[in-house]
C-alpha cells in the first residue's frame, strides 16, 4: 500500500466516528431509524462533510466506558438539578444574581475543550460567552454568582467536567495534564 493510500485509510478510520454521528443525528432529527433514513443519512454526510470540509478533529483513540457511563448519569443528574435551581431562581421573589466567570482549563485538545464548552451550556443555569482557544479559557455567564467563593465553586465545577470528559475519551497527554497545577483566571 502507497504511503498516500495509508494516509487515506488512517483519515478515513479517524473521521468514520463522526461521519456515524452524522447519520445518526439524522435519523434522530426525523424520528426515523429505518433503511431510507439511514441511506438519505449518508448522503446528507457525504454532502456535509465534501461541501463543508474542516480540519479533522484529532481523536485521542482512547474510550474508557466505565468514566463514559459515569459522565452521561451525572450529567444527567446536573440537567435535573441545573432545571429545578433556574426554576426556584425564577419562581422565588427578589433577585437573581449572575456574572461572567473565566474558566483556564488544564487540556490543550481542542475536542476536549469543545465537550467541556458544550457540557457546560447544556446545564441548565450556565451558558459559554466566549472561548479563547489560544489561552484554553472558557468563559461562562453563570447564574447564582453572589460573590467570589461562588464564582470559584463554579470554575471548580467546570474544572471537574473537564476531569470527567478526559477520563472518558481523552488521551494519555490530557490524563497528565489533569494533574499538573492549573493557571490561574479572574473574572
Amino acid at each position: 500500500m502507497s504511503p498516500t493510500a495509508k494516509a487515506s485509510f488512517r483519515r478515513f478510520w479517524s473521521q468514520l466516528p463522526f461521519f456515524v454521528w452524522l447519520v445518526v443525528l439524522w435519523m434522530m432529527l426525523w424520528g426515523q431509524f429505518t433503511v431510507l433514513a439511514a441511506i438519505t443519512g449518508i448522503a446528507v454526510a457525504i454532502g456535509v462533510t465534501k461541501v463543508f470540509h474542516l480540519p479533522a478533529a484529532e481523536l485521542s483513540g482512547r474510550v474508557n466506558l466505565w468514566y463514559g457511563l459515569v459522565f452521561v448519569l451525572l450529567f444527567v443528574g446536573e440537567l435535573v438539578r441545573g432545571a429545578v435551581t433556574v426554576a426556584w431562581q425564577a419562581l422565588r421573589p427578589g433577585e437573581t444574581t449572575s456574572g461572567i466567570i473565566a474558566v483556564p482549563l488544564r487540556t490543550d485538545a481542542d475536542l476536549i475543550m469543545t465537550h467541556v464548552a458544550v457540557t457546560s451550556s447544556l446545564i441548565p443555569g450556565s451558558l459559554i460567552v466566549e472561548a479563547d482557544r489560544e489561552r484554553r479559557i472558557l468563559y461562562l455567564h453563570v447564574l447564582g454568582i453572589r460573590d467570589q467563593a461562588d464564582a470559584e465553586e463554579q470554575r471548580r465545577h467546570v474544572l471537574l467536567w473537564e476531569a470527567r470528559i478526559v477520563r472518558a475519551v481523552g488521551s494519555r497527554d490530557d490524563l497528565a495534564a489533569l494533574r499538573r497545577p492549573r493557571k490561574e483566571a479572574t473574572g
